[in-house]
């Protein structure tokens, strides 16, 4: 290895680790107190008088942001794939700043009338390109920051991340609703959660500019492309792995948004815990879930990325119907709390590695945009409509049919998790790849 590929590959795996996925922490925790303060600051934004209406607007700004995650994972996909990614992660924890800042200070209806239901607008867009550039920026960062056989472990912590800023972010809801009246709440209490949003966020852009750029992406700078890096056309000779990663991810999306943001409310008016019942449920399900993300990543580094993805598909396709409908019937905490587990289970073989696999089927050039922009498209598709279609199939009173359509999800994952290559081994540099067909043919001379 040279002494310049040397310098730019991180010296401190857990920096690396902590710069790269700490802004999922971030991001996740932004996008769940916006929706759960929604209750409260609706009122701020828009004319009283209906709270439905009130609700229904605040909703409509939140849809947004699933729109514009597409768009800002195109733009900053291509922006890692150029400018770097240690570059991009930068740029996304600033617009999470920039975006949980003017939520923070935006003046409410009866201050300005509609131009704070504006402001609100604009930081939702600024969240929608973040998050969509972030989950790139990281897992792309994540993988070739990570030695070659530590590759599953070190970006599992993405979903570790992620899960920590949404059991934050309940944590803080808990504490507010347990330390501030509702009257306090409704009035300056909801802007809380987002001060502390930006404050974290400014945190994570001081970590982030202390970072180093990965030896894959200097090594690619130095060999040219220019332009062609990160650009559409290089994407599109790429196609058929974008399209791996988008029927990879549609199983794995809408059963992470099916047992994590659908869960609760599924506990609720389903199975009939109480709200609290159905919250603490969550809140322990998805603590033990984040620590399995990291063993399951180990895991993969050992047996192969395809052996986990396999076996989420098989038990998410044949096991989805029969617990769900055993937590319709569920009506207490210690059984709602080992059937959610056992799905949180099986998820974690998607969970816990798709971030690393979609980065190792792309090179170097446009590995950013090829993870960001197929995802983000089926994240959009099926992940953020999860819940309108589990909402959809229960107001139609033919619930069950959701389950079915997470496990046909599943099932077409699952035929391309059982055609696709092994990506464990792929060498993410020029010298590794190099190193690697040259021990190829060494064996085959032997």
């Amino acid at each position: 290895m040279s002494d310049t590929g040397s310098a730019q590959h991180p010296r401190t795996p857990w920096r690396a680790v902590l710069g790269g996925s700490i802004g999922n922490l971030v991001e996740w925790f932004d996008w769940f107190v916006y929706a759960s303060f929604a209750t409260y600051f609706a009122g701020a934004f828009f004319p009283k008088g209906n709270d439905t209406a009130q609700l229904l607007n605040t909703a409509g700004i939140f849809a947004v942001g699933f729109f514009m995650r597409p768009i800002g994972g195109w733009l900053l996909g291509r922006y890692a794939d150029r400018r770097g990614r240690k570059a991009a992660l930068t740029l996304t924890v600033t617009l999470m700043s920039a975006s949980a800042l003017l939520i923070a200070i935006a003046p409410t209806y009866d201050q300005v009338g509609y131009f704070g239901a504006f402001i609100l607008l604009v930081a939702r867009l600024l969240q929608g390109l973040s998050v969509g550039g972030e989950y790139a920026a990281s897992a792309t960062y994540l993988t070739e920051a990570s030695q070659p056989g530590r590759r599953g472990f070190v970006s599992s912590f993405q979903y570790v991340s992620m899960t920590m800023g949404q059991l934050i972010g309940l944590g803080l809801q808990i504490l507010l609703q347990h330390t501030m009246s509702d009257d306090a709440l409704h009035s300056y209490g909801w802007r809380i959660p987002f001060i502390v949003g930006a404050v974290a966020a400014a945190v994570v852009f001081w970590l982030r500019r202390n970072l180093l750029e990965t030896e894959a992406y200097t090594e690619e700078e130095g060999a040219g492309q220019g332009a062609e890096r990160g650009s559409i056309g290089q994407l599109l000779r790429h196609r058929k792995e974008a399209a791996l990663v988008i029927a990879l991810t549609m199983g794995g999306t809408v059963a992470y948004y099916t047992y994590t943001t659908y869960l609760t409310k599924y506990l609720s008016n389903t199975a009939g815990l109480s709200k609290d019942d159905a919250s603490l449920v969550s809140f322990c399900a998805l603590f033990l879930f984040m620590l399995l993300q990291p063993v399951a990543g180990s895991l993969s580094d050992r047996i192969g990325r395809r052996p986990l993805l396999i076996s989420f598909g098989i038990g998410s396709m044949l096991g989805t119907v029969p617990i769900m409908t055993a937590l319709s019937h569920t009506d207490t905490f210690l059984g709602a709390l080992l059937l959610s587990l056992a799905a949180l289970v099986i998820i974690t073989g998607y969970t816990s590695i798709n971030a690393v696999v979609k980065a190792e089927l792309f090179p170097t050039h446009v590995r950013a945009l090829g993870v960001a922009l197929p995802y983000a498209l089926a994240n959009a598709l099926f992940g953020g409509t999860a819940e309108y279609v589990a909402l959809w199939f229960k107001d139609a009173g033919m619930e069950s049919g959701f389950y079915w359509y997470v496990s046909g999800c599943a099932a077409v994952s699952l035929v391309v998790y059982l055609t696709m290559r092994e990506t464990r081994d792929t060498a993410l540099t020029r010298e590794a790849a190099e190193e690697a067909a040259a021990g190829g043919l060494r064996k085959t001379a032997v």
